[in-house]
């Protein structure tokens, strides 16, 4: 089915007028028939409708605003234009289609039961909420790489030692990791020490680092900035999570989902 119904679209579906449409008064459909009709729609129309009925590739109009589906009730409107097709004086034209009239029914069937579920102006149907399984990763892979790349900091029978049974929530656990702190956590402070061409040396909380500017807070609270020149002063940076940022660019989705499925296993 290339391009049904190319130029008749419904300006949007208000909730005073919804019942106005024949397509909105509907019974719910078998579902077998429904998935008969998806089935029948991704092979003939899809390519030209779209997946979710609102246009694809190769052109189709949006199906979920059209009024002249809006206006069908049980194929009436819809089934001549699939066995005779249709011109457009403006543009595109929809071929007649090699489909029984059945079939055409059954696809019919399908598409009343998507606009049935449609949201507001035409919208994708919204879909029943997915529970995402984010443990598919290989327990075993994870543990190496953890080893290799975690371990000189992080210990499993160490600091995440029963972690898994900490943070149960396995996207948590991932985002925890990853990030190297839970959720709504204190991060913890980046310390600096700075070390004058005189040879003072001054250690506090970085405030502010930049090619040509540093400040800090050194422990009795005192703000101390010190303006920078190539490698003068002298600084050294402790960051606790500055490991964690360093590796961010580098992770592999395989490595992440299998450092999680390793760190799930630590109960």
């Amino acid at each position: 089915m290339t391009a049904v119904l190319i130029c008749l679209f419904a300006p949007g579906i208000s909730a005073q007028n919804q019942g106005l449409y024949p397509a909105l008064q509907r019974p719910p459909a078998d579902p077998a028939e429904v998935e008969r009709g998806q089935a029948l729609y991704g092979i003939n129309c899809r390519a030209c409708h779209g997946v979710d009925l609102r246009g694809g590739d190769l052109g189709g109009p949006n199906l979920l605003r059209s009024q002249l589906v809006l206006g069908d009730f049980a194929g009436e409107a819809i089934w001549p234009i699939i066995r005779d097709g249709q011109s457009s004086p403006g543009g595109g034209n929809m071929p007649s289609q090699p489909l029984s009239e059945n079939d055409a029914q059954t696809i019919v069937t399908y598409i009343h039961s998507v606009l049935s579920t449609a949201s507001r102006q035409g919208g994708p149907p919204i879909g029943a909420e997915i529970e995402l399984d984010i443990l598919v990763g290989d327990s075993s892979a994870g543990q190496r790489y953890f080893n290799t790349m975690c371990g000189s900091c992080h210990s499993a029978t160490g600091d995440l030692s029963g972690i898994a049974t900490r943070i149960p929530n396995a996207k948590e656990l991932q985002n925890t990791w990853v990030r190297g702190e839970t959720r709504g956590s204190t991060r913890p402070p980046v310390t600096v020490a700075v070390t004058l061409p005189s040879g003072e040396h001054i250690e506090g909380h970085l405030e502010r680092l930049n090619d040509f500017l540093l400040v800090l807070t050194t422990t009795d609270g005192q703000h101390r900035s010190f303006s920078r020149r190539g490698g003068v002063p002298r600084i050294e940076v402790d960051d606790p999570l500055a490991r964690h940022t360093e590796l961010l660019p580098l992770y592999a989705d395989r490595d992440i989902h299998n450092v999680t499925a390793y760190l799930a296993t630590l109960k």
